[in-house]
């Protein structure tokens, strides 16, 4: 597979936030960039975890690791040190964000009865 997910000068800023390097408490994993790229595929495709490429690896255990670094807070402190320079690449927005118009949602429009005399 080719890593297109995560360029080399983000991967630069993204990493020192991350969890397992040198002189860190606990296990570590085996190759974090794999894993911040298989969050972004979930997160652009849209799919359920089960069927999350192979490539990345088994998907309960890129589960359980996406679970433990939102309990330890990793991803809330990533995103706070990448908002001081936000450039929207990895925005995204859909209609559960964006609140539409009523009639653009579909709902019924109202009509005047016009009454003949």
């Amino acid at each position: 597979m080719d890593r297109q997910e995560v360029s080399d000068a983000l991967w630069e800023r993204i990493e020192p936030h991350l969890p397992g390097k040198a002189g860190d408490p606990g296990r570590t994993g085996r190759d974090n960039r794999l894993f911040v790229e298989a969050v972004l595929w979930l997160a652009r495709s849209g799919a359920h975890w089960r069927v999350l490429p192979k490539e990345f690896g088994r998907w309960h255990t890129v589960y359980q690791r996406f679970n433990r670094w939102c309990r330890n807070g990793v991803w809330e402190r990533l995103f706070a040190a990448l908002s001081d320079d936000a450039d929207f690449e990895y925005i995204l927005v859909d209609s559960t964000i964006v609140r539409a118009h009523q009639h653009s949602a579909g709902a019924p429009k109202k009509r005047s009865i016009r009454r003949s005399v």
